[in-house]
Parts: C-alpha cells; sequence; structure tokens
C-alpha cells in the first residue's frame, strides 16, 4: 500500500475544495531543472543530525524520558534516539543518502520507483507526479483546470485524462487510483467526481465511476482492491469516508468515519474534530465501525506506514506555504515516537522505517526532500539541496 502524506490544509479549509491533496500545487517550485546527483548509499544507521534535539515538553501524546542519574548524582548524558524525541533539522548540516525509493520529481524529470527516468513533455505546470509500473503519471495545468498525462517508457504521452487533481498509487507499485472533477471556466468547482482505477498488468484501460452530488473529494488510499475517499454531500457541508470497489463498481458511505484525513492498511483511520477555526483533535477510528481508539490534540494524523503501526502527523492547524513540523505516532497507542521541526510541504512514507519529507526554509529558497528515519529521529538528504522543481510522488 503507499500511504499519502495527507491534505496539506488548514481547519478553516478541511472540508473546502481548496484543500490541496499530497502538497499539489502548494508543492511546487516553478524554477530552473536540477538534475538528481548520484546518491551514498543508506547506511544501516543513518548520521544523525548535527542541530541538538529538544526535549520533550508537557505534551500529553508525547513520551516523556526519564533522565538517568549516576550514583555521584552527576547526569549521565543518553542517545537522542532513546531520550529525546524532538529534533530541529538544520538542511545544510544533513549527511547525504541514497536518492528516494519511490517516484519523485527533479525539474521535469520523473525519477525512482520502477523503471527508467521519465521526463513530462511541454512546458504545463506539473503539480504532481506518481508511477504506475514503469510507465509516468503527471498531473498538469491545463487552463483553468489540469489534465493528467500517462507517459511511458521512451517519454511519448499515451493518454491525457482530463479534470484530473490527485493521484494515488498500491503500495507495489502496480495499481493506481485518480479523481477528476468538473470545474467552470474561471475555474471554480462544481458538484460531482469521476474516479478512475487503473492495473498496469492485467486489465485493458482504466475502470470508473461518476458519482454526482457530492464535493470536495479528496483520495485516501488504495488498499486490497478498494479506492477510499473523503467527500462531502454540499459545499460547506461535513464530509465523511467513502469506500468504492471498482470490481463492483459499488460505492458505499461510512457516516461512522466523519472528516477522513487518512486511511491505514489495519482497518483504521484518522479523523479531524474541529473544535474552532485554528483549533481541533485527531482521533483514531476503526474502519467501518467508527470506533475511537485513541485522541490526539497537539496533532493532525495525515498518513500512515505501509504496515500501519506508525501514524504520520502534522500540526493540528495546517495553513500557508508549510508547515513547521512533522511528527510520527505510535499508531495503537498515539504517543509520540518523534518529532521534527522545519518548513515541510510534503510527507510520505518510504517504507515502514523511513518518512521522506520535502523540506526547505521557506519561498524561493533551496528544498531537498530529507529522508528521516522512525526508530531514532535520524535524517539525511535524499537530494541534494537546490533551487528548481521538486515534489514527492503520490
Amino acid at each position: 500500500m503507499r500511504v499519502q502524506n495527507g491534505r496539506l490544509v488548514g481547519l478553516v479549509a478541511a472540508v473546502a475544495v481548496a484543500a490541496i491533496a499530497g502538497g499539489g500545487a502548494l508543492a511546487y517550485r516553478q524554477g530552473p531543472e536540477t538534475a538528481a546527483a548520484e546518491a551514498a548509499p543508506l547506511s544501516s544507521s543513518p548520521s544523525p543530525v548535527t542541530s541538538s534535539p529538544s526535549p520533550v515538553t508537557s505534551s500529553p501524546t508525547s513520551a516523556k524520558p526519564t533522565p538517568t542519574v549516576s550514583k555521584s548524582s552527576t547526569p549521565v548524558r543518553t542517545p537522542a534516539s532513546t531520550s529525546q524525541v524532538k529534533t530541529k533539522i538544520d538542511l545544510t548540516k544533513l549527511p547525504t543518502g541514497r536518492a528516494p525509493q519511490i517516484a519523485y520529481l527533479t525539474g521535469r524529470t520523473i525519477r525512482g520507483g520502477a523503471g527508467n527516468d521519465i521526463k513530462v513533455p511541454g512546458t504545463a505546470q506539473i503539480q504532481s507526479v506518481a508511477r504506475l509500473g514503469s510507465s509516468g503519471l503527471a498531473v498538469v495545468t491545463k487552463g483553468y483546470g489540469t489534465e493528467m498525462l500517462t507517459i511511458d517508457t521512451a517519454g511519448k504521452v499515451t493518454a491525457r485524462t482530463p479534470e484530473i487533481t490527485q493521484i494515488i498509487t498500491t503500495d507495489d507499485g502496480l495499481g493506481a487510483a485518480y479523481v477528476g472533477s468538473p470545474q467552470k471556466d474561471s475555474g471554480e468547482s462544481t458538484a460531482g467526481a469521476t474516479l478512475y482505477a487503473e492495473q498496469a498488468r492485467g486489465q485493458s484501460g482504466a475502470k470508473k465511476i461518476t458519482v454526482p452530488d457530492i464535493w470536495n473529494t479528496t483520495l485516501l488510499a488504495y488498499l486490497d482492491g478498494k479506492v477510499y475517499f473523503d467527500a462531502s454531500s454540499t459545499q460547506a457541508g461535513d464530509s465523511t469516508l467513502h469506500v468504492w470497489t471498482p470490481a463492483e463498481s459499488k460505492i458505499i458511505t461510512l457516516d461512522s468515519v466523519p472528516r477522513a484525513m487518512a486511511v491505514s492498511s489495519v482497518g483504521t483511520a484518522g479523523s479531524l474534530t474541529m473544535l474552532s477555526d485554528q483549533n481541533g483533535c485527531s482521533s483514531m477510528l476503526t474502519v467501518p465501525a467508527g470506533t475511537r481508539l485513541w485522541r490526539t490534540c497537539d496533532y493532525q494524523i495525515v498518513g500512515f506506514t505501509p504496515n500501519g503501526a506508525t501514524a504520520i502527523a502534522g500540526p493540528i492547524y495546517q495553513d500557508g506555504y508549510g508547515n513547521g513540523i512533522a511528527a510520527v505516532l505510535d499508531a495503537k497507542k498515539g504517543t509520540l515516537l518523534h518529532e521534527w521541526s522545519g518548513v515541510f510541504r510534503q510527507w510520505i512514507p518510504e517504507d515502514d522505517q523511513h518518512l521522506l519529507l520535502l523540506a526547505d526554509n521557506g519561498p524561493e529558497t533551496p528544498a531537498s526532500i530529507i529522508r528521516c528515519t522512525i526508530p531514532t529521529g535520524a535524517c539525511e538528504r535524499a537530494t541534494p539541496l537546490a533551487k528548481g522543481a521538486l515534489l514527492i510522488g503520490d
């Protein structure tokens, strides 16, 4: 299962169509192309960040370490991986590791994942990218809207699908789901959405279904042959989780899971509870029953590792250019495993042990995709620190 990095939105915009899934246009950097350099192999235990981790403060979900004291009452310094769970990222001081092992974009070239590098033709702004088998998928701007290009290994566009706004893929990269919503000439959204599901092998073409009278459709996961998405029945109304089974052309609405932000491979979902315009809590719910396992008012659950054991989280209020923190929580207990501070525009798990973050220091500053190890919190640069278009694939 490829778990997505959630919606980088504020609580005010959690039910608004302006919410952008997986970073999208927000993560795109207009500028010169940046070629990915050869990266050193990732060691079994990456070098820790050189900036000093800060100790945990008062957080209901944070693990509070107990300092070790010797018989002489002199404090004994313990490793950051066991006693510190908060780290401030300094991009210039991170060591260099291997390139991302999932799809990513540098300049106009899709790299990583299965297959060769693929260049996205044309000059249209690239909103998001993904891999379907060895082919490339790219959502690009077209007029006031968007379209998705399917590109073969030779760089030839084999299909153009109009109005696509988001892509998600399975963890093995052999399945992709994408969604399109009609727009007016002014760029304003209208009701309804068309969902697609496609396999790289064994099927001809994509299955699709059009769902009228839904708004703010956001894809969350493609798991075990089912596509999970969040949508509302009115433009400004509360959203709820939906499940589409492409093999059966069947959609089920799960009112028991409201405002879903992420769905895991083990039958759980992150749900957002709005308390006010700038305050709220995030709950871990079972799917489909909606039983609450735990709640945090410190973080917003935005994704999961493929095995569902770790919840990926961001600040409870997400708005503006980027987010100041990224965190990982124990999905069973809700306890904080690690928190990184910086400026992050995307966060997607590379595997069960590593999180990829698209990081920079603000608009027009050099950016890098960094890899952080969940058990230790140590980070490294997976791409060179440079200006130019940079995205982690969906």
